[in-house]
């Protein structure tokens, strides 16, 4: 367990840094007076996503690894810090989704209702509700954060002079 203290803090971190999004979602009024912007606006929490990765992987570069990183630990660990992220998600969508902004499904489904994204209110209400978001922030925490991994990694990892992939050691 001891390996992995800074995959397990950088995990926290990116929850953190998710739910400090969430409330400035809300106070810019996103999930209500603005609900019509969220959709594109929610997007840009790719920015902050993808910089804790990068801290996070040169972070464990630089303290576990001894700045000598390979591809593949670099993706291993971004792996673990998304198992993390993956597995604290549904608690962390009930956070958001009944402390932070609890009428945003109200407001969402209001919303796709005026805009004839949705017929009728049973077919809203199966899409927003928390529920279904817990399995859709679980899945996509799991499949966005592998792919970030994989891409972070690339910029990361260690090379030698050749400008050749530095092996390493695996840990």
């Amino acid at each position: 367990m001891k390996a992995y203290v800074t995959e397990l803090r950088w995990g926290l971190i990116f929850v953190f840094t998710l739910l400090l999004w969430m409330l400035l979602e809300r106070a810019a009024g996103l999930h209500s007076t603005h609900i019509d912007k969220h959709m594109l606006y929610t997007n840009f929490f790719a920015i902050p996503a993808i910089l804790v990765y990068v801290f996070a992987l040169r972070d464990k570069k630089a303290r576990d690894y001894a700045g000598q990183m390979s591809y593949l630990q670099g993706v291993k660990t971004g792996v673990v810090i998304t198992l993390v992220v993956t597995l604290l998600s549904p608690l962390t969508q009930w956070v958001i989704s009944t402390i932070i902004t609890p009428d945003y499904f109200p407001n969402v489904i209001a919303y796709s209702l005026e805009s004839g994204y949705f017929e009728s209110r049973e077919e809203a209400e199966a899409q927003f509700n928390l529920q279904n978001y817990m399995v859709q922030s679980a899945v996509g925490a799991f499949l966005m954060g592998v792919v970030t991994s994989l891409i972070v990694a690339l910029f990361t990892r260690s090379r030698n002079e050749s400008g050749a992939e530095d092996s390493g050691s695996e840990q």
